[in-house]
């Protein structure tokens, strides 16, 4: 088969929509060399990118606008190359992709900017809902990272349940090496982190609910590191860590790269994701993998992702998750029972196993 993706993301976004792209492309070519992977994106950028994965990148002509060549001409480059299957892996597809032959499908993230709309700005929230709804209307099939997001495709768009898949992510398999003390303690020295220390990871923005993890552990005799990129969120989350004199337990960093994550995870005694919506929630599946005891929001797509091997919390009662934290900490039996737990938790989100349910997805849409 031909296989093309529309891989902007891949190509420029460090986090998020584009780790599923890369994780998506890689294991493909990976696991199934014999087909051909063609690479669709305006940008071309190959920084974020293995040169292994770039045999055929298709980019727009120059003098070319990039939104025009993405929403409009890039079509008329699918047809060119004669593709089978054409794979929008983040939430889009050309507008006028009804008028290609190749299968049509889209990886649809989530909906939260329809669940909370107070969070996105009017004009976004426009755009993202033309552009998704499009997309799940021109797509032949649809595929939902989560059963939550699933539910809301078909809630919010009146989707028929039978168009969509639900075929979980996999996270980078950096996450499964084990680092030995070493490097642990160049990294530990690197960011300054404390002895031990409580994980949160993500975009410091009002959905992920960092506040709550600072106030849940502020009268804790234990320390919190916070990785994630900056938004105007932030502010607030530092004022209160000011005013409260934490800023010897609390630590904010955002520029760190895959393997010091992955190095950090390691080090830390708990993770904690308590968002407050998600379509998934990688950072859960990174903690499964680094043998981290996870504790998580008990509703939506985390308590989903999290399963039978996370704790669950109510993600805006802060003194529920503080409870949670100390009685964690004290029963060091509990804490490997979870561990054991989300190493087979995470059997469930290995590379091969993402990889075969997706490959079998596409073989049954070429014979359609």
């Amino acid at each position: 088969m031909k296989i093309g993706f529309d891989a902007k993301r891949a190509f420029s976004n460090k986090s998020g929509l584009g780790n599923y792209s890369r994780d998506v492309i890689s294991a493909l070519i990976d696991c199934y060399p014999q087909h051909e992977y063609f690479l669709f994106t305006p940008n071309q950028n190959t920084e974020l990118i293995e040169k292994q994965y770039l045999n055929s990148v298709i980019c727009p002509q120059k003098n070319t606008s990039a939104s025009y060549w993405r929403s409009i001409k890039m079509s008329h480059d699918i047809k060119a190359n004669k593709i089978d299957i054409f794979h929008g892996l983040s939430n889009e597809l050309p507008l006028n992709i009804k008028h290609v032959k190749a299968k049509k499908v889209v990886t649809i993230h989530d909906l939260i900017f329809l669940r909370l709309p107070k969070l996105y700005k009017f004009i976004d929230r426009q755009i993202y809902n033309f552009k998704f709804k499009r997309a799940c209307q021109n797509a032949d099939k649809i595929i939902a990272i989560s059963h939550q997001t699933k539910e809301d495709i078909i809630h919010y768009y009146k989707i028929p349940e039978s168009k969509i898949e639900v075929i979980y992510q996999t996270c980078n398999p950096i996450f499964k090496q084990r680092f030995d003390d070493e490097i642990k303690e160049k990294t530990k020295i690197k960011f300054q982190l404390p002895q031990n220390f409580i994980l949160n990871v993500g975009t410091i923005e009002k959905r992920k609910n960092a506040l709550t993890v600072i106030k849940a552990i502020q009268n804790v005799d234990i320390s919190l590191v916070i990785i994630g990129k900056e938004t105007e969120y932030a502010k607030e989350v530092k004022s209160y860590i000011h005013k409260n004199g934490l800023q010897n337990k609390v630590k904010i960093l955002n520029n760190v790269n895959i393997q010091e994550l992955a190095c950090i995870y390691q080090l830390s005694k708990i993770f904690i994701y308590p968002s407050i919506y998600e379509g998934f929630g990688i950072p859960i599946l990174e903690a499964f993998f680094s043998g981290v005891p996870v504790i998580t929001g008990n509703t939506g797509a985390t308590a989903e992702a999290g399963g039978e091997a996370a704790i669950k919390t109510n993600p805006l009662d802060y003194k529920m998750l503080e409870e949670q934290i100390v009685y964690l900490l004290e029963n060091d039996n509990i804490r490997e029972k979870l561990i054991l737990k989300g190493f087979e938790r995470a059997k469930l989100f290995e590379k091969e196993t993402v990889t075969e349910n997706l490959m079998n997805f596409y073989k049954k849409l070429y014979h359609e």
